[in-house]
């Protein structure tokens, strides 16, 4: 397992930085990309509708996870 390096995003022009482990920005590269939706756009919608009490990484890590849930309980 690897430990979170910090990753740089933009979110409505302002640059941010998240602390994410390989496996999860991976995963939400695959996500962004399947979606078609560019990756600082996806995390600006996961900032607006985290609670505040969450971190943006959190929130990230959170959203991979029913991400992929969901995923599994539709096949």
């Amino acid at each position: 397992m690897s430990r979170p390096i910090k990753r740089s995003l933009t979110l409505r022009g302002h640059r941010t930085s998240v602390s994410l482990e390989d496996d999860f920005w991976r995963a939400f590269r695959e996500i962004a990309a399947e979606t078609h939706t560019p990756i600082n756009e996806l995390a600006a919608q996961i900032d607006a509708e985290r609670d505040l009490e969450a971190g943006l990484a959190t929130a990230i890590r959170l959203y991979v996870l029913n991400h992929y849930r969901k995923r599994a309980s539709a096949t």
